[in-house]
């Protein structure tokens, strides 16, 4: 019996002191280079540098581009060589991996100005022509082809869950200031861009 407690003791102190160990996820959202994220996989093109020199992005607007499975590392990679080209920051694969191709110094060009002013999703007082690609970090999520109306795969929602917190807490946007791309431009009339991502990142908050 003794020696039960004993192990079971030893056994919470290791767990104890690994937890100790392990930085949490505001901690890393601060830090500069390549970290390790639990719960994301990372595929660095460009790596963190000194986040109090980055942009000073207040908002994050979520993109859903009509791309097959595997064209978010192609719309990365292209983004990495030519960072303000039409595109985003972030690009999440179907199977839920992330890639980090722009500096976060730099304005990769996105959004259409945030020309929506109808109201129909959101306050458009507090977005037209505010939350823009001067302001707001893009995330795009791949996949949704040859049906624009197919929504996030599981891996992409389980990615999107870290990857907003980890976003916000390093640039510290509150989320009320995450968008999806429909509600702060005209788009697609088909499906709504980015809704479902942007609701859950809201819905989720602190």
């Amino acid at each position: 019996m003794m020696l039960r407690l004993l192990t079971a003791l030893v056994a919470l102190v290791l767990s104890a002191a690994v937890s100790a160990e392990t930085p949490d996820l505001a901690t890393i959202a601060r830090s500069q280079g390549t970290p390790e994220i639990p719960g994301l996989k990372m595929v660095w093109l460009a790596p963190w540098g000194d986040v109090a020199k980055s942009h000073p992005w207040r908002n994050i607007i979520v993109h859903q581009t009509e791309g097959p499975q595997g064209s978010a590392r192609y719309g990365a990679e292209a983004q990495h060589k030519n960072p303000t080209r039409r595109g985003v920051m972030v690009w999440v694969e179907t199977d839920g991996t992330v890639y980090w191709a722009v500096a976060d110094n730099l304005v990769p060009t996105h959004t259409d100005g945030a020309d929506r002013n109808d109201n129909k999703y959101v306050d458009n007082s507090k977005t037209y022509h505010q939350v823009n690609k001067d302001t707001s970090i893009g995330v795009e999520f791949a996949g949704n082809y040859p049906d624009v109306t197919t929504g996030p795969t599981d891996a992409q929602v389980a990615a999107w869950r870290v990857l907003v917190k980890l976003l916000r807490a390093r640039y510290g946007i509150p989320p009320e200031r995450v968008y999806a791309h429909n509600w702060i431009d005209f788009k697609d009339a088909r499906y709504c861009e980015g809704c479902t991502l942007a609701t859950m990142a809201r819905e989720w908050g602190e």
